[in-house]
């Protein structure tokens, strides 16, 4: 990776998506276009899925200018010093440019081909304006006059191909409709009714796969997920998924390396005052941790880099991390996935996959490069969605299975959240959150561990009918994770790895955004039946100071700590009675 030199300091191109504003403006940029001749190379019709907020549309934008013919004369501005300007293409600057983002649409399912229409007239309109030079005269004025979308790209690559032009067709964010099935399970049929037989959007992309025979001669299409691509397969079945090629895990994302040497940059422009590995530290366990393919396992993983530019962003304007380590901008929203969760009133088996992923910290299954929409809450498809949504990364191999676990805390905190909603909607229970941050204020500052646990056992107890089908050491454990992972004090680990074995929690302080906590904690969590002993609850407690002895003993443990003492704390429950709780050290 090099750096830009358009200016002496560079600004941090936060939030920003067009690469010749971050070029020509004096913006910090992390080279990435090397990729564009492996691109080249890969399948004239590339199909690409990211999470959201990952650098999808910068990517966009930087081969947009790359190939477009009416930025011949801004190649050197725009990619002179950068890999490519060293050893360019010899299609660079060839081609037309037609670029859709479908999160441009307006409309929802009921009036879709309205909110399509509307967008393509005018990127179309645009594209007839810009390379009017190169088009038939009177192009604009009849294409205009064509009824809507699926006549106009028909009327667009034919014009094209009687001139001789050639197309790069870039559709961003082509999936972005689906929103509404993730949100409102309702909407199924209207979807169908786009996508099948004689659907709008399935008649777009049949004429968009004969304008392949045309003058579209290459396409770029990102999304979030494959469920569209699936559906329209009859109407575009020649895209390549090249999501998970090993080829380009990188290509969008910060290697650690390139993290390093943006903080480096600033940090040499006297803008950063911290030494880079205590940033490097930490952004890590919130922000790394991404891996697209199970073949780039021996390479080092990923950061997000829409989190990476927002931390440094923070820093910059105060010299201090930033109070609250999510943007809020990176959020799943929350209904996409709320109902596939929640398919039905008694736990249902996707709540159920987020429960083993978040106390047992991984689950295996299969990434699928496709399934339609119908489908969508079968559970290899829906493990699959949270990997293709950012909620799981590769971390390993089990045969022919992936071992998939949670990247990090931004997505394990997102987890926490959509399994206490699964708890309250099955259960009709609700904890309340602020209640439970003051109680743990009292833990975290004062040694008062007592009232935050009592609090939730009081309100389990209360709630018989949660306990008739949730009962089980899963539940348990998956119940207090969900609560004690909304927190502003710890980062709470399940199953954080010690000397001889696991402590169920560990709340490993946030020292950097409240550097004066005295207390952090260890948890061990004992589970029996309802019909257990009393000698076996005992049992349970001696076993579980033992246990947790050994773990704040760990020398990882008390690397983590920091300044903080570590209490431990054993709790045993009976069925769903907190019968015994005590503090070991």
């Amino acid at each position: 990776m090099e750096f830009v030199v358009s200016s002496d300091k560079k600004l941090l191109p936060y939030g920003m998506m067009n690469f010749a504003d971050i070029r020509l403006d004096g913006y910090y940029y992390v080279d990435k276009t090397m990729y564009i001749p492996l691109i080249k190379r890969s399948n004239r019709y590339f199909f690409f899925i990211r999470p959201r907020r990952f650098g999808k549309s910068l990517t966009v934008s930087m081969l947009q200018h790359y190939y477009d013919i009416a930025a011949k004369d801004k190649f050197d501005a725009l990619f002179g010093d950068l890999y490519i300007g060293k050893y360019p293409t010899r299609d660079r600057n060839s081609y037309l440019v037609l670029y859709l983002n479908f999160s441009g649409i307006v409309g929802e399912l009921h009036n879709y081909r309205k909110g399509l229409d509307a967008h393509c007239q005018t990127m179309f309109d645009y594209f007839c304006d810009i390379y009017a030079d190169y088009l038939p005269q009177g192009i604009k004025e009849k294409l205009d006059a064509k009824e809507g979308a699926v006549e106009q790209i028909e009327y667009l690559f034919t014009e094209c191909n009687k001139t001789g032009q050639r197309i790069y067709l870039f559709i961003d964010e082509y999936d972005h409709f689906t929103n509404a099935i993730l949100a409102d399970p309702e909407s199924l049929h209207r979807y169908t009714n786009e996508t099948h037989g004689e659907g709008y959007l399935r008649a777009f992309f049949n004429k968009v796969k004969a304008g392949t025979y045309s003058s579209i001669e290459r396409c770029f299409i990102t999304g979030v997920s494959p469920v569209t691509m699936d559906d329209l397969t009859s109407g575009f079945n020649i895209a390549s998924n090249q999501s998970t090629n090993p080829v380009f895990n990188n290509m969008i994302g910060f290697t650690e390396a390139e993290v390093r040497e943006l903080l480096e940059y600033y940090r040499q422009q006297g803008k950063i005052i911290h030494p880079v590995d205590e940033l490097i530290s930490m952004m890590k366990p919130w922000y790394d941790n991404y891996c697209f393919s199970g073949r780039s396992l021996k390479e080092l993983p990923i950061y997000n880099s829409d989190m990476v530019l927002y931390f440094v962003n923070s820093y910059l304007s105060t010299q201090l991390p930033p109070e609250n380590m999510l943007d809020t901008n990176c959020r799943t929203d929350y209904n996409k996935l709320r109902h596939l969760i929640l398919i039905d009133k008694n736990f249902g088996k996707n709540a159920s996959i987020i429960q083993e992923i978040i106390t047992q910290g991984e689950t295996v299954g299969r990434i699928k490069e496709s399934f339609p929409a119908v489908e969508i809450a079968q559970t290899d498809n829906f493990k699959s969605l949270l990997f293709y949504y950012g909620m799981l990364t590769i971390a390993g191999t089990r045969g022919p299975m992936l071992q998939l676990t949670i990247p990090n805390q931004v997505v394990r905190e997102q987890l926490y959240g959509y399994l206490a909603d699964a708890y309250r909607t099955a259960g009709h229970m609700n904890l309340d959150v602020d209640e439970l941050n003051q109680l743990m204020y009292g833990m975290a500052y004062s040694r008062e561990w007592e009232s935050y646990f009592q609090y939730i056992a009081t309100r389990l107890k209360e709630q018989s009918s949660i306990r008739e089908f949730m009962e089980g050491e899963a539940h348990v454990k998956g119940f207090l994770l969900s609560y004690m992972g909304m927190n502003s004090y710890y980062i709470t680990m399940p199953e954080y790895e010690m000397n001889k074995g696991f402590s169920d929690f560990y709340l490993i302080p946030n020292l950097p955004q409240l550097p004066d906590m005295p207390y952090s904690y260890a948890i061990e969590v004992k589970y029996c039946p309802r019909d257990a002993k009393d000698a076996e609850v005992e049992k349970l407690l001696e076993d579980a100071g033992i246990q947790l002895a050994q773990y704040v003993a760990c020398p990882k443990v008390q690397e983590k700590k920091g300044t903080t003492e570590i209490i431990a704390i054993a709790l045993v429950f009976r069925g769903w009675d907190l019968v015994k709780f005590k503090q070991i050290s």
